[in-house]
């Protein structure tokens, strides 16, 4: 532990821990840009063809699973980010917490990421594939299993 200027004390962050909110705010602005040109009809019929729809369950207009990717994967990834970083105590995460005995974020991490991989995955069944799905399946699988890493759970230990 390092002291600051004003003689407080300053921990160290780990790799993992930077490694994992720089891969959440990725994810999370990716999943905003993309989330609101599907929502909003942005980015032309190329980006999201009528016909992928037929290949989707429960889906009829690209508007649920746009608010899915913004709402969910986006400001969910940035809400966790932050969460990560300055680990801050909500009172109505508190029984989450003495469930995993972990920060709220340690769970936050393991469910965006193995959320995510599922979207890819039913991305991969349903339309063209893209080198997008690559990148942001790799960035789910990470974040799915970097939290069980020892530095992390360390980190973010109740």
């Amino acid at each position: 532990m390092a002291l600051t200027a004003t003689g407080t004390a300053r921990q160290h962050r780990p790799f993992t821990v930077v490694l994992v909110t720089t891969l959440l705010v990725i994810l999370g602005l990716g999943a905003v840009g993309g989330g609101w040109a599907m929502t909003f009809g942005v980015g032309g019929a190329d980006f999201m063809s009528a016909e992928y729809l037929e290949a989707l369950p429960l889906v009829n207009t690209w508007v649920i699973p746009g608010l899915i990717l913004m709402l969910g994967f986006g400001l969910g990834s940035l809400v966790v980010a932050y969460g990560t970083l300055s680990r801050p105590r909500w009172p109505w995460l508190a029984g989450l917490e003495r469930l995993t005995g972990h920060h709220w974020s340690w769970t936050g991490t393991i469910v965006i990421g193995a959320g995510q991989v599922l979207w890819i995955l039913l991305e991969v069944i349903s339309i063209p594939f893209s080198m997008l799905m690559v990148i942001f399946g790799s960035i789910g699988l990470a974040l799915a299993v970097l939290p069980f890493t020892p530095t992390l759970r360390k980190y973010l230990v109740h």
